[in-house]
């Protein structure tokens, strides 16, 4: 027979309590149930371990020195299980508007084949977060850099122009992308996917109002600071009486990708991962 962890437990058990009886209460296990278990325990390891008296019950040497030894290996034993047990969400970040119906696909089928929860964090500066340990991935568009970053290609999204309800652009069906270049642009630092950069031929001349975020970014349009590009989402999600969403006819589409650090992979991290990708199979097909 081996030794199994209901051994150890019951051993510390009846040597914290005193006696059989309380020890069985402890463990919720019968009295008889528990003398078993400690006769199995001896006659494994082929040593007396208690002194039993028709009072009390005491420790044998032999059984002082193992039960100190089994206290370690449980209290590990117990930390590690507590922290599994708290690392059963995945934290997912995003700067804004996760991509739908993708989004919800992927974190019900995690969800689902893993039993954890996955966390949606919004955070402005995800590279950060990511590295800081404030989330384990993140949904990012454009281009990513880092080395040390393990970048999955889901799919891309068309763009549309973001302009003021005053500019002339927002009584147009469509415009072109030499059209926008030539119109002040507003550009989020941090997470924005377009920049002067996204034409081939920028005008050094060109007005650029820098922001850190969305919001910012959203209200200096609606307030005609300029114009931006936005994935297509934005039209159906983003509500704002002073901001229009025209169409691009030949925008180059933005890309989406999963990110995560590539050395803090963990067996949930994969679940999503895995999930990610699937679900984008699928929103491509």
């Amino acid at each position: 027979m081996n030794v199994e962890l209901r051994h150890l437990r019951a051993l510390v058990a009846v040597i914290d309590a005193g006696t059989f009886t309380a020890a069985a209460g402890r463990l919720n296990i019968t009295q008889p149930a528990l003398t078993r278990t400690i006769q199995q325990l001896e006659a494994t390891l082929e040593t007396r371990l208690l002194e039993r008296t028709s009072r009390s019950v005491k420790p044998t040497e032999d059984g002082r020195a193992l039960a100190e030894r089994i206290r370690i290996v449980l209290g590990d034993l117990d930390a590690a299980i507590a922290s599994a047990q708290a690392n059963r969400t995945v934290r997912l970040g995003f700067s804004w508007l996760l991509p739908d119906q993708w989004a919800h696909d992927t974190i019900a089928a995690c969800e689902e084949r893993s039993g954890a929860r996955v966390l949606l964090q919004r955070c402005d500066d995800p590279v950060s977060a990511l590295r800081d340990g404030v989330v384990d991935a993140v949904v990012m568009r454009g281009e990513v850099r880092g080395r040390a970053l393990a970048v999955h290609h889901l799919f891309t999204e068309p763009r549309v122009a973001a302009v003021s309800a005053r500019s002339p652009l927002a009584k147009r069906d469509s415009v072109t992308w030499a059209e926008l270049g030539t119109y002040p642009l507003v550009v989020n630092t941090l997470t924005g996917t377009t920049r002067a950069e996204s034409w081939t031929e920028p005008d050094p001349s060109r007005e650029i109002v820098s922001c850190t975020n969305f919001d910012e970014w959203l209200e200096l349009v609606a307030a005609d600071r300029g114009i931006g590009a936005v994935p297509v989402a934005a039209r159906r999600r983003v509500q704002h009486h002073n901001v229009r969403f025209v169409d691009i006819v030949d925008a180059t589409p933005n890309a989406v990708s999963l990110v995560y650090v590539a050395s803090r992979v963990t067996p949930l991290m994969r679940v999503l991962r895995d999930c990610a990708l699937v679900e984008a199979h699928r929103a491509r097909g």
